[in-house]
């Protein structure tokens, strides 16, 4: 996040890039600096001769360094931007001549999202030597409670800590939805507003109570009643909370307890750095290894490898979901 903010001071400043090649697996980041620089660099005025999008799908490197190379009328500069860039991956190497002498009143913005250049090869080399290359990285999600706080901090919100842990337990590390999501809720709520857990299920749809995070919360503590409640909801429920998903949490919750188990440092900050979870999170890993050695971690991952299969339609075709949580919870407790 600071060398994106770096990356827009810089352009406020006016200094402008001929080429922003912007690349990586987090597409929240590529689409902000893109937006920016389709917003800022040009008039409205402008832009009608001298901006241009084209959609990586639909163009060749020859069309896009032939727009690159036009001159600007009746402006400082033109705005060449490229949507999509990563569909010209088998040819983007044919940009490295247009880079080594980029057209000095051209911005081109290629917005590269998914996949990376490998920073060794002459193209990376020469775009970043001539104008700027970013590698935009997924967030862990142990990163990602503090990045919604930082958000929403620059936005003149704040939100309770349950409530930025459902956002990660539900959406996990994409940013890009997280931010849609809050969103939302800045339309219907004053600034200075504190985004509680309430919010979260009445305008976004996760339940507070009957939710994945609840339900892992509830195996961890040993709660039976809560959790074949929860399984029950889930089960009724089956388009909202598809068993893969649910089980697939639970599995990496006994993983990070394995985990957990393991460590020599203890201590909230370290588990929740090497377990790479939200730190709100931590008590139910500490609460969980009082209830489950590692031993019964152990063939608790084991149990939950075949429940998978079996949520999967393989060699349980006729067993109804309620059956399943049943079966997964049986496996858990006893």
């Amino acid at each position: 996040m600071d060398e994106v903010v770096k990356i827009i001071n810089d352009i406020k400043a006016g200094n402008i890039k001929p080429i922003y090649f912007l690349m990586g697996e987090e597409p929240y980041y590529i689409d902000k600096i893109t937006e920016y620089l389709e917003n800022n660099l040009l008039t409205e005025d402008e832009k009608g001769f001298n901006q241009m999008v084209l959609y990586g799908v639909d163009t060749t490197i020859e069309d896009i360094v032939s727009n690159a190379k036009r001159y600007p009328m009746m402006a400082e500069r033109q705005v060449v931007i490229v949507k999509e860039a990563q569909n010209l991956v088998k040819t983007i190497d044919k940009l490295e001549s247009y880079a080594e002498n980029p057209q000095p009143t051209t911005v081109l913005v290629m917005a590269y999202k998914y996949k990376t250049l490998d920073k060794r090869k002459k193209i990376t080399k020469t775009l970043d030597k001539h104008g700027l290359v970013y590698e935009s990285k997924k967030m862990y999600e142990n990163q990602v409670g503090q990045w919604i706080n930082r958000l929403l901090h620059t936005r003149g919100y704040s939100i309770e800590p349950k409530a930025n842990a459902m956002l990660v337990a539900f959406l996990g590390n994409d940013l890009s939805r997280i931010a849609n999501e809050l969103n939302k809720l800045e339309i219907i709520l004053p600034k200075g507003s504190t985004i509680t857990p309430h919010h979260i299920e009445e305008n976004i749809g996760f339940s507070k109570d009957f939710n994945v995070f609840e339900f892992r919360k509830a195996i961890g503590e040993k709660n039976q009643l809560k959790a074949y409640q929860i399984a029950d909801f889930f089960a009724q429920n089956q388009k909202e909370n598809p068993m893969v998903l649910i089980n697939g949490q639970v599995f990496s919750f006994f993983s990070g307890l394995l985990q957990y188990h393991g460590l020599k440092d203890k201590t909230p900050n370290n588990v929740a750095k090497v377990l790479r979870v939200n730190p709100y999170f931590v008590n139910d890993y500490i609460s969980a290894a009082k209830n489950f050695p590692m031993k019964k971690v152990s063939s608790i991952i084991a149990a939950l490898r075949d429940i998978d299969v079996k949520s999967k339609g393989v060699g349980a075709n006729a067993l109804p979901l309620s059956d399943l949580y049943k079966e997964m919870l049986i496996k858990i407790f006893n």
